[in-house]
């Protein structure tokens, strides 16, 4: 009986993330979600601070072994900092009201400039709605290695 009830309830679970995914404003928070992922390597390879027109305003990162990055200054100086590479990120899952808040669960790989692979992990982003579209407000990422 028990197994009876955790199936069912499992089931219920995989209609309802179903439903949730195939909403018509979760497709379009995807669209763009997906559009924004696609430039980002390219706009920090630039160095000039576009990689923050990715971001609200008041965004924070949460990068593995580090503390929080929070606000534009900090944000700019985290982007400088950082090597010129290729990043593809494969979204598993989007959760959300596709409204005004959606969560972001995906896969990334990091390739130098020549292609070779220096990374694979995964990313947790609060994607919020505003004025100017789909922009990042919390972004948590980690390596699938071992800190060197």
């Amino acid at each position: 009986m028990k197994r009876m009830f955790v199936l069912s309830g499992l089931l219920i679970w995989a209609c309802w993330c179903n439903a949730q995914t195939e909403a018509p404003e979760l497709k379009a928070a995807r669209k763009a979600i997906e559009a924004s992922n696609a430039i980002y390597a390219d706009l920090a390879n630039k160095g000039d601070g576009s990689i923050l027109t990715r971001y609200t305003d008041d965004a924070c990162l949460f990068p593995p072994n580090a503390a929080p990055v929070c606000g534009p200054d900090q944000m700019a100086v985290f982007f400088n900092g950082g090597p010129k590479v290729h990043v593809t990120f494969t979204i598993q899952h989007l959760y959300g009201d596709g409204k005004t808040f959606v969560t972001e669960e995906s896969f990334y790989e990091m390739t130098d400039l020549e292609g070779k692979k220096l990374d694979d992990g995964k990313v947790i982003v609060i994607w919020k709605n505003t004025r100017d579209g789909w922009k990042m407000y919390r972004d948590m990422f980690s390596s699938n290695h071992p800190a060197k």
